[in-house]
């Protein structure tokens, strides 16, 4: 070993083994009767000690000040980070403005956990503190809003205070409806026909997607939830949805579809009908294969769905002769795909019928004491048993669907 002062034996300083070597002469002197010179020395060697002793214990004190020191810093910075994060005095305006939708019934946390998850409030537990703190937990109303992106729980908690504007009607439009549907849902809230304004528009024309004889924008007008102003023309609706759906339908892969022949409309198409079709999610692949499978074999697709666009019945029994109409939307009689969409589909419904399940399915049909499931089946025989034990169920149930939802 090379360099620094050699080891200490023992552990002492050079101070600490002189004052005890001058002690031990004391002693020795103190033994056997010493002079006061030999005692002068023994006091000389106990202040040596106790000064040695003060310079051990010396830099133990200045590290304990300087720990205590360093906890009360943290602990100011941890209360000053706590306030920070409860009262958020640094928050500007925030962002983009997103849909919130609070629903009667929700508690703070519930609501603290909305508003986290959608980008308003950056901490869901600081917002529940701060809304039992000021007491305003009880006042949050239920409602739509349109709320900014990374504003402070103070700003939360007053416009959830204030609760949603009035002038604002939510207009919900389910999947798969069409226009004649809607037109019901809107027409009561909004100014103008929505058939009249979803017959056309600038923004959309259906023959880019490859629709030859298209009537009308059925299909292109997506389902989803709508907050406009009380009273506003009811083309701003149809402008979104049609701004809406030109997001969504390139999200889903046309690949397989064109290997296929088939064209976007062609696509949108059978996205409607198996919206109609398909009352449990997981099976929408499955519908549009068998669509697929029937298409390339040459059999009529018989979807009812179609029969009842076309008669506009949604909900009654069909009737024989509606069953035969004549309509070019009745695929019992029709070979291949109706002239368009039934109605308007979800993103779901579009990725099925742009990429459907590989199947051999040709038949379905609901499949007894389930909610909206089906048998699936690749022969006509198959099928019958299934259908057989359908009809026999619901004769059992007095004509009605033998479904358990």
């Amino acid at each position: 070993m090379t360099g620094g002062p050699p080891p200490v034996p023992g552990g002492r300083t050079p101070g600490e083994r002189e004052a005890a070597r001058r002690a031990r002469e004391a002693r020795r002197a103190g033994r056997s009767g010493g002079t006061s010179q030999h005692r002068d020395w023994l006091a000389e060697a106990r202040r040596l000690a106790s000064r040695n002793s003060g310079n051990v214990q010396a830099p133990r004190m200045r590290r304990r000040r300087v720990v205590a020191a360093a906890l009360v810093v943290l602990a100011v910075l941890a209360v000053g980070w706590f306030l920070v994060s409860l009262f958020q005095p640094f928050k500007g305006d925030g962002g983009d403005q997103v849909r919130v939708v609070i629903p009667k019934g929700a508690g703070v946390g519930d609501i603290g956990d909305l508003l986290e998850e959608r980008g308003v409030v950056s901490s869901s537990f600081f917002f529940s503190l701060r809304a039992r703190l000021s007491r305003k937990g009880g006042d949050l109303k239920p409602g739509t809003y349109r709320l900014r992106k990374d504003i402070s729980a103070g700003a939360a908690l007053d416009a959830l205070t204030n609760g949603p504007p009035s002038n604002i009607v939510t207009l919900t439009i389910p999947e798969g409806r069409s226009r004649r549907e809607v037109a019901r849902i809107v027409d009561r809230s909004l100014e103008g026909s929505y058939l009249a304004a979803s017959r056309r528009s600038h923004l959309l024309d259906p023959r880019g997607y490859g629709a030859k004889r298209a009537t009308s924008l059925e299909g292109f007008l997506f389902p989803a939830t709508y907050d406009l102003k009380r009273g506003r023309p009811v083309r701003v609706l149809v402008i979104e949805q049609l701004t809406t759906f030109r997001e969504k339908f390139q999200r889903a892969n046309m690949r397989y579809a064109r290997s296929k022949n088939l064209t976007p409309y062609d696509v949108l198409t059978i996205a409607s009908m198996v919206e109609r079709e398909a009352a449990v999610a997981k099976e929408r692949p499955l519908i549009a294969s068998v669509i697929y499978n029937r298409l390339r074999g040459g059999i009529p697709l018989g979807i009812d769905a179609t029969i009842r666009f076309a008669t506009n019945n949604w909900t009654r029994p069909l009737t024989n002769r509606q069953l035969h109409t004549a309509s070019s939307y009745n695929t019992r009689t029709h070979p291949g795909l109706p002239p368009g969409p039934i109605g308007s589909p979800g993103l779901a419904s579009m990725r099925a019928a742009a990429h459907p399940a590989r199947t051999k399915y040709r038949y379905y049909v609901v499949k007894p004491g389930t909610c909206g499931e089906h048998a699936f089946s690749t022969s006509y025989a198959e099928f019958q048993r299934d259908a057989a034990r359908y009809d026999r169920e619901r004769r059992k149930l007095g004509g009605k669907s033998p479904t358990s939802c």
